[in-house]
């Protein structure tokens, strides 16, 4: 009778609901940090690797890809470690424990480096926009207008920029810390005291602020680029692809990466607004406990879908993906419009016969 109760209360407790909402959400960590990690390490050696992708714009997108990566080496595998100690030890929010569970100083880098890396992604893809509206808008000046040199420094700009709002509630706000919050399975900011003063208010919004000023203006951007592209188009369709058109001074590649930064801007609008929803109603006093989850965790997958658009969208990186995992060079399509070997070796050997033939005569 004992044995089978035991075995009776072993099922029960394994088969406990909450036992097995957790277990799937870890395995979707776990998911999410091979996915991420693998993604972005690939787009980083093929934008390094690949000549063609040493642009502006391969520098940006570089940039967001070691942000991307950021998340899945670091912020993810914490919280999977979080998770796994609190279900070991059996701890939940209101414990005694729980404030020791909560007060590891590690909380005081990974949120900051959450908030720092979203903030460099919306930024990026800002800058992304805008250095494909000057290659469409103005196509003669693109190369004077976007230079290598100074993508860099704006790139080191967005970062420290980023970093500093992600810090901001910390360094500013009176009564602001970061705790792993046990319903979003992050490293959150959270108010000390349950009456916070107006300035802690007004810092915490400063967040939804600067993203949705940023995703305004790409958007804005974005829109005047592809009324741009829609107008070129009409030129080229009326005038039949005159090489005298306008048109005709916008190369194919221009419009396809802005269509690909138009995809990026809408991805990430839409993996961002849940966050953006959860955080205006956690300064209004509404805790939202299983929606912060599925808020938080949204965003976070959006580090991955930046290699699923590029691989989508973008011609040369999937043949950068193709060159880096294969040992034989893939050849672009402007390569492959060249004679082969063959051809010129059967040229120099006709020159050399008559050469032969002019120099030393065959005699009857």
């Amino acid at each position: 009778m004992l044995e089978n109760t035991t075995s009776t209360t072993w099922n029960c407790s394994f088969c406990n609901p909450t036992v097995v909402g957790d277990t799937l959400k870890i395995s979707l960590m776990v998911l999410l940090i091979v996915t991420i990690t693998v993604g972005n390490i690939v787009s980083l050696l093929v934008f390094m690797r690949t000549r063609q992708l040493r642009t502006s714009q391969g520098f940006l997108k570089t940039s967001l890809a070691l942000a991307d990566l950021a998340v899945g080496l670091f912020v993810i595998p914490y919280s999977v470690y979080k998770e796994v100690i609190r279900i070991v030890y059996g701890l939940e929010e209101g414990d005694g424990h729980s404030s020791r569970f909560n007060s590891l100083f590690p909380c005081f880098i990974m949120g900051p480096l959450y908030a720092g890396c979203t903030f460099v992604s919306i930024s990026t893809i800002f800058l992304l926009s805008v250095e494909r509206s000057f290659a469409v808008l103005r196509p003669l000046h693109k190369k004077m207008l976007i230079t290598r040199r100074r993508t860099g420094w704006f790139i080191v700009f967005s970062w420290v920029l980023s970093f500093f709002l992600a810090m901001t509630p910390i360094l500013f706000g009176r009564g602001i810390t970061l705790e792993y919050n046990f319903c979003s399975k992050m490293c959150n900011y959270v108010f000390i005291t349950d009456h916070p003063q107006d300035a802690s208010w007004n810092i915490m919004l400063i967040f939804p602020v600067f993203d949705f000023s940023i995703l305004g203006g790409t958007f804005a951007i974005n829109f005047i680029t592809f009324a741009a592209i829609r107008q070129y188009c009409k030129v080229r369709k009326q005038l039949e692809m005159d090489v005298q058109s306008t048109c005709s001074k916008v190369s194919f590649s221009d419009i396809t990466a802005a269509k690909t930064i138009g995809i990026l801007t809408f991805a990430f609008s839409a993996s961002f607004s849940p966050i953006a929803v959860f955080v205006v109603g956690n300064v209004l006093g509404y805790p939202w406990c299983e929606f912060s989850f599925y808020a938080f965790w949204i965003l976070t997958s959006n580090s991955c879908w930046n290699v699923v658009i590029y691989s989508v969208r973008d011609l040369r990186f999937r043949q950068g993906v193709r060159e880096l995992f294969s040992r034989q060079t893939v050849k672009s399509p402007t390569h492959q419009q060249r004679p082969p070997c063959p051809a010129k070796e059967d040229s120099s050997s006709q020159c050399v016969a008559v050469l032969k033939e002019i120099f030393r005569p065959e005699t009857a």
